[in-house]
């Protein structure tokens, strides 16, 4: 039996959905029996993959990928990487927010348009601002004691010399 290429892409498009809404196995199978009245996406029709995606998107899944830009020039999609790894530490998310960190910082209105140089210096900017973003983080995880105390060294460094033999 051939899976026909727009039934695949249904069923591909479903199990991302899973993921992206974090949906355990038993609580997929539910929502499967409760659309289509069978326990595997591969078992249903085409219309009842509709429905099934028609749930999904009920439940809050978009469906859709990011539309960030893309470019050839690698440091441009180095920038656009650390912003998305920035996300969670800024208020304002979007591609406008970006922009406006480069024209302050370079003078230059959209990473697109910036050289090798003045790329290097966003993306030095970029990664000190994240990089302050975790340490606050983890300083707040420590002081509230959710991080684990380490029982002993990670590997690869020297034993500690307590003067003990």
């Amino acid at each position: 039996m051939t899976v026909q290429p727009d039934r695949r892409a249904k069923l591909a498009k479903i199990h991302i959905a899973k993921k992206e809404l974090a949906l355990e196995d038993d609580s997929y199978r539910a929502l499967l029996l409760r659309t289509t009245g069978k326990d595997s996406s591969g078992l249903c029709s085409d219309a009842q993959l509709d429905a099934v995606l028609v749930e999904f998107k009920r439940l809050g899944f978009a469906g859709e990928k990011p539309k960030t830009p893309r470019s050839d020039k690698a440091y441009v999609r180095m920038i656009y990487a650390i912003w998305k790894d920035l996300k969670p530490f800024v208020n304002d998310h979007s591609v406008r927010s970006l922009q406006s960190f480069v024209k302050r910082q370079t003078g230059v209105d959209a990473p697109e348009y910036l050289n090798a140089e003045l790329a290097n210096d966003v993306i030095e900017g970029l990664k000190s601002w994240l990089g302050r973003e975790r340490a606050k983080l983890t300083k707040t995880r420590i002081e509230a004691k959710l991080l684990p105390k380490m029982r002993r060294r990670p590997a690869g460094l020297p034993p500690i010399d307590t003067g003990r033999h």
